[in-house]
């Protein structure tokens, strides 16, 4: 099988009717077969030419797709690097295999729907004087602190599995709103046992309490649109 160093991947990048390789554990493949890579980009995020060994493993398929195309080559000696596992968690792995990919996509969602939900269960409340719409919004905060910790340390797994610790700017910027986002929860989860009639009547308390949800809204918003942003990139001109 030939062999294939870094340079001459990169120049297979289907530009100028050049063939389209990718690599995955020091296997070369031609994928100009495939209609996701005809313009030898991926999903507008992949890049043809490149190793995409840890890519791959946090792609929402597995890697078996690429057994469809022909092996042309293998990385040459040295080429592939790919993370060390540890042999207890490589083991896991291989029993369960969808903690390699899924478990911070699956728990993400928790603290982002109920810091919507505390927001939204306010806005009732105010529109409604219904109490009970208040005291759901207070039971959606704690939950969402409950999560929270929970979403960011599957996402650090993550991180550090699939993504090799490398900087990427979108995980980069969720790791660092997370840590605005779970004290902001605590502030106005403690805020509002303190003050139980805090949005009773309106005033300057009152406005700040309100505001500082309205902002968790958007923190949370930030963090869910970058996450998105990872697996299924926006088309840009």
């Amino acid at each position: 099988m030939k062999e294939i160093d870094l340079e001459e991947l990169e120049q297979s990048d289907g530009k100028d009717g050049k063939p389209i390789y990718v690599a995955y554990r020091g296997k070369v493949y031609d994928v100009s077969g495939s209609k996701l890579w005809k313009t030898g980009r991926h999903m507008n995020r992949h890049q043809a030419g490149r190793d995409l060994t840890t890519d791959i493993q946090a792609a929402p398929h597995s890697p078996d797709v690429l057994e469809r195309y022909p092996q042309v080559g293998v990385l040459g000696k040295g080429e592939a690097v790919e993370r060390e596992i540890p042999a207890l968690l490589s083991r896991l792995l291989t029993r369960v295999p969808m903690l390699r990919r899924h478990p911070h996509p699956m728990t993400i969602h928790f603290p982002i729907v109920f810091t919507f939900a505390a927001l939204a269960f306010n806005i009732l409340y105010l529109a409604t004087g219904l109490k009970a719409f208040e005291t759901t919004a207070l039971h959606c905060l704690g939950a969402a602190i409950l999560f929270t910790p929970v979403a960011m340390l599957t996402g650090f797994y993550t991180w550090w599995l699939n993504y090799q610790s490398r900087f990427i700017r979108p995980v980069v910027i969720k790791q660092v709103l997370s840590l605005i986002l779970l004290p902001g929860e605590a502030a106005a989860f403690v805020w509002r046992l303190l003050d139980p009639g805090i949005l009773d009547t309106l005033g300057l308390g009152s406005a700040i309490y309100f505001l500082l949800l309205v902002a968790l809204f958007g923190v949370v918003t930030v963090i869910g649109w970058f996450g998105a942003n990872l697996t299924f990139p926006v088309e840009r001109e």
